[in-house]
C-alpha cells in the first residue's frame, strides 16, 4: 500500500480504526431491528385481527412521525425534507407487500425469498458498479441460509411468493437509494413522509377490509416507530459507509436473527441443523464483508 505522505497515512488509519468497531455496532443494531420488525409483523397476523393494510398504514404513518419529532428535536427545519419520490415508492411498496405476503406465508419462506431477492438486486447492483468480492464467500452465506431455512420452509401460495419478492426487490432498492445520500435521517424521514400518501390511498382502496383492534395496532405503531424508523436511520447511517455487495450480505444474517428472538421470546425450537446452518451463514458473511473492494478509480 502506498501513501502520501506519513503524517496522513497515520491519521487516515487511525480514524478508520475508531470509526470501524461503531460501524460493526451500527450495523448490528439495524439487523437486530429488521429481524423484530419479522417478530413484530407474524405475532400481528397470527395473534390480533388486524388487516395487512391497516397494518402497514400505521406503521408507515408512526415510522414519518418518529423520524419527524427527532429531526425537529435535533435543530432540523421543514424545508430540509425534500421528497424523494423513488425511495418512498421502495419504502412503500416493500413496507405494503411485505404485510401482505405474511398473511399467507410461512416464516422460513418468506425470509429466504425477501433476503434472497434483496440480495440477488444489490449484489448485481455492486458488480455492475465495478465491485469485487469473493464469490465462493458468497455461496457459502447462500447456502448456508438456504440448509438453515430448508427445514421450516413450505411451499407458500403463488401470490404470497410473488409478493415476498417484490418486496424484497423494493427493499434492496431501498437500500441502495441510500447510499446515494450522507444524511441518514434526512433521508429516511423524507422517505416516510413522501409514502404517507401512498399508504393513505392503499387504506381507502381496501376500507371494506379494514379492521383494527388494540393490540395489533401497537404492534404496528412499534414496528413502524422504533424498529422501522429508528431502525432504518441507523441502517442508512452504516449504509453509506460500505459497499454494496457487503450491504447485501449482511443482511443475510438477519433470518438468523429471528430464529434467535423467536427461541427467546416466542420460545420456538432450534435443531442442530439449524444452529450449524447459522453459523455457516454468518461465517459467509463475515468472509462477503472482509473480502469486498470498491472499484478502483
Amino acid at each position: 500500500m502506498t501513501f502520501k505522505s506519513s503524517g496522513q497515512s497515520t491519521d487516515t488509519a487511525a480514524s478508520n480504526a475508531s470509526v470501524a468497531p461503531f460501524i460493526v455496532l451500527m450495523t448490528s443494531l439495524a439487523m437486530i431491528a429488521f429481524a423484530a420488525n419479522s417478530l413484530l409483523t407474524r405475532a400481528a397476523f397470527q395473534t390480533t385481527d388486524i388487516d395487512a393494510a391497516s397494518f402497514s398504514g400505521i406503521r408507515v404513518i408512526s415510522g414519518a412521525l418518529t423520524l419527524l419529532i427527532i429531526f425537529l428535536a435535533q435543530g432540523g427545519k421543514i424545508k430540509q425534507l425534500k421528497a424523494e419520490w423513488w425511495a418512498a415508492v421502495f419504502l412503500f411498496t416493500y413496507v405494503a407487500a411485505f404485510s401482505f405476503a405474511y398473511r399467507d406465508i410461512s416464516t422460513g419462506a418468506g425470509a429466504l425469498i425477501l433476503f434472497a431477492s434483496a440480495q440477488v438486486l444489490m449484489i448485481s447492483y455492486g458488480l455492475r458498479r465495478g465491485e469485487r468480492t469473493s464469490i465462493f464467500g458468497l455461496f457459502v452465506a447462500l447456502g448456508g441460509m438456504i440448509a438453515f431455512l430448508a427445514p421450516s420452509a413450505s411451499a407458500p401460495p403463488a401470490y404470497a411468493a410473488a409478493l415476498m419478492a417484490v418486496a424484497g426487490i423494493a427493499w434492496g432498492a431501498f437500500s441502495v437509494a441510500g447510499k446515494a445520500n450522507e444524511s441518514p435521517l434526512v433521508k429516511t424521514a423524507s422517505s416516510f413522509l413522501g409514502a404517507i400518501p401512498f399508504a393513505v390511498v392503499l387504506v381507502l382502496y381496501q376500507h371494506d377490509h379494514l379492521r383494527v383492534d388494540t393490540t395489533g395496532a401497537w404492534y404496528a405503531v412499534i414496528a413502524g416507530g422504533l424498529t422501522s424508523a429508528v431502525g432504518y436511520a441507523i441502517w442508512y447511517w452504516a449504509r453509506v459507509r460500505m459497499t454494496t455487495i457487503t450491504a447485501g450480505a449482511v443482511q443475510l444474517s438477519v433470518p438468523i436473527l429471528s430464529m434467535v428472538l423467536g427461541v427467546l421470546i416466542l420460545s420456538e425450537d432450534i435443531t442442530m441443523l439449524s444452529g450449524i446452518s447459522a453459523l455457516v451463514t454468518l461465517s459467509g458473511v463475515a468472509w462477503v464483508s472482509l473480502t469486498t473492494k470498491q472499484k478502483k478509480l
